[in-house]
C-alpha cells in the first residue's frame, strides 16, 4: 500500500512538470518578443526576458530565466552585440544544444559609419520595417523547424497577415517622411539607433549625443562641442532621446546650442508597458515616426 502511495505522488509530481508547462520559445528583447507572439499564436509558450521600457544594452536576467533558456525548444535573440548583458547566457544555451536564431545577422545588417563603432554591424534593424518583414520570415522558419506542435498552415497565415501590416506601415511612413522638406530631414539622437530608419526614408543623422552604438559609452567634452556646432549649422529644432535613458545630456546639449531645441522622447529600443502608447512593435514605430515628423516640422 505504501509503495502505491509513493508511486501516485511521483506521478503527480511528474504531471506538474509536464512539457506543456515548459517555456518553448525564449526571446531576449521585447520588440522581437512582440513579433514572435504575433506569429506563433496562443498554442506556443513564449517567454520574453527584457521588460518593457528597458535598455537592451544593459538589461540582465535571473538564474531562473537563464535556466529557461537552457531548456527551451528555441532561443530568439537580436544579436549583433545588442544584448550586451545577456549574450553569455545565449551562448551557454547554445552550448547545451538549444537551437538559437540571431535575427539581426539574417537581415543584411548595415555597418556603423562613424563613432567608436564605425565598421561594426548595427543591431537596430527594426527601425526599417522592410527588414522587420524579412525577420518575420526568419522567425517563422525557425519556429516551424524547432518548436513541436505548431500548426504550419495557421502560422504561415498569421505571419503573412502580420507582414501585410508591416508593409502597410512602411508605405505609410514613406509617404509621411517624404512630405518633410529635404533640408529639414536631419536628426540628432542620444546614440546611433536610427541608421536603418534614416537609410529607408532618406533622413540624415548629423550626430548623436553618445557617439556609439551602445548606451553604455559616454561622450567626451569635444564630442558634445562638435555636436553643438552641428546642431547650430543645421538649425536643428528637436533632439530625440530614448525614454529608457535619462534626458539630462540632451537637455544640456539643447542649452549649450543656444537655440530653441525641444527634447523629444522616443521608444527607440523598447516597447512600452501593456496599455501604453507604444506597447507593440507596430505601435512603437507609429509613435516614433509621428514624434520625429512633428519634431522636424515644428
Amino acid at each position: 500500500m505504501r509503495a502505491l502511495l509513493v508511486l501516485a505522488m511521483l506521478l503527480a509530481g511528474a504531471a506538474a512538470c509536464a512539457p506543456a508547462d515548459r517555456v518553448q520559445i525564449v526571446v531576449t528583447t521585447n520588440i522581437l518578443g512582440d513579433v514572435v507572439r504575433e506569429i506563433a499564436g496562443d498554442d506556443v509558450n513564449v517567454a520574453v526576458l527584457m521588460r518593457p521600457e528597458a535598455d537592451p544594452h544593459s538589461f540582465g536576467i535571473s538564474a531562473r530565466e537563464a535556466h529557461a533558456m537552457q531548456t527551451a525548444d528555441l532561443v530568439v535573440y537580436n544579436g549583433l552585440g545588442l544584448e550586451e548583458g545577456v549574450l553569455r547566457h545565449v551562448e551557454s544555451a547554445v552550448a547545451e544544444g538549444v537551437p538559437a536564431v540571431e535575427v539581426g545577422a539574417r537581415i543584411e545588417p548595415l555597418e556603423y559609419r562613424d563613432g567608436d563603432a564605425a565598421g561594426l554591424p548595427d543591431p537596430h534593424f527594426w527601425t526599417d520595417p522592410l527588414r522587420m518583414a524579412t525577420a518575420v520570415d526568419v522567425l517563422s522558419d525557425a519556429i516551424l523547424e524547432h518548436v513541436p506542435g505548431v500548426g504550419g498552415d495557421a502560422m504561415r497565415t498569421r505571419a503573412a497577415a502580420y507582414k501585410k501590416e508591416v508593409s502597410d506601415l512602411d508605405a505609410r511612413l514613406a509617404q509621411r517622411f517624404a512630405e518633410i522638406p529635404v533640408e529639414r530631414r536631419v536628426i540628432v539622437t542620444n546614440h546611433h539607433v536610427f541608421g536603418y530608419l534614416a537609410e529607408r526614408y532618406e533622413l540624415r543623422v548629423i550626430g548623436t549625443i553618445i557617439p556609439s552604438g551602445t548606451t553604455l559609452a559616454s561622450p567626451s567634452a569635444s564630442d558634445l562641442a562638435s555636436l553643438v556646432t552641428a546642431v547650430r549649422e543645421h538649425d536643428v529644432r528637436a533632439i530625440f532621446a530614448d525614454t529608457a535613458q535619462p534626458a539630462r545630456l540632451a537637455e544640456v546639449l539643447a542649452d549649450e546650442a543656444g537655440l530653441t531645441v525641444t527634447v523629444v522622447g522616443l521608444y527607440s529600443e523598447s516597447v512600452s508597458a501593456a496599455g501604453g502608447e507604444a506597447a507593440t512593435y507596430l505601435d512603437m514605430m507609429r509613435f516614433n515616426a509621428e514624434a520625429i515628423i512633428d519634431g522636424l516640422t515644428a
